[in-house]
């Protein structure tokens, strides 16, 4: 199990990020919002709401079943664009993302 540490702790890392930008939601989407087939779920979620109701648990439940991580990951492209809005604000946020990218390759190999 040690080799998810690295991305065990970004994902804990993109939790804390997202509850200090105030961009943690108490409140599910509806399983409508969150059946989507479109990447990232883009049509029904924002990607903070898909960070935390889809990606995270996902990666969370391959960690706990030492399962396989799908590979081209990728998800810093779409943050960068989701959060260029905050400006200087989402650096951290963007760099934790890029972490989890990394780690998540190294894990596909």
């Amino acid at each position: 199990m040690q080799r998810w540490h690295g991305l065990a702790d970004a994902l804990l890392e993109l939790e804390r990020e997202l509850r200090a930008l105030d961009m943690w939601s108490m409140q599910p989407p509806s399983i409508a919002a969150l059946s989507s087939r479109e990447p990232f779920c883009v049509d029904t979620l924002s990607f903070e709401l898909w960070l935390q109701w889809v990606f995270i648990p996902r990666m969370v439940q391959i960690i706990e079943s030492d399962g396989v991580v799908p590979p081209g990951c990728h998800i810093q492209p779409m943050g960068e664009e989701a959060f260029a809005p905050l400006g200087r604000r989402g650096h951290g946020l963007l760099v934790i993302i890029g972490r989890i990218d990394q780690q998540a390759a190294r894990l596909a190999g």
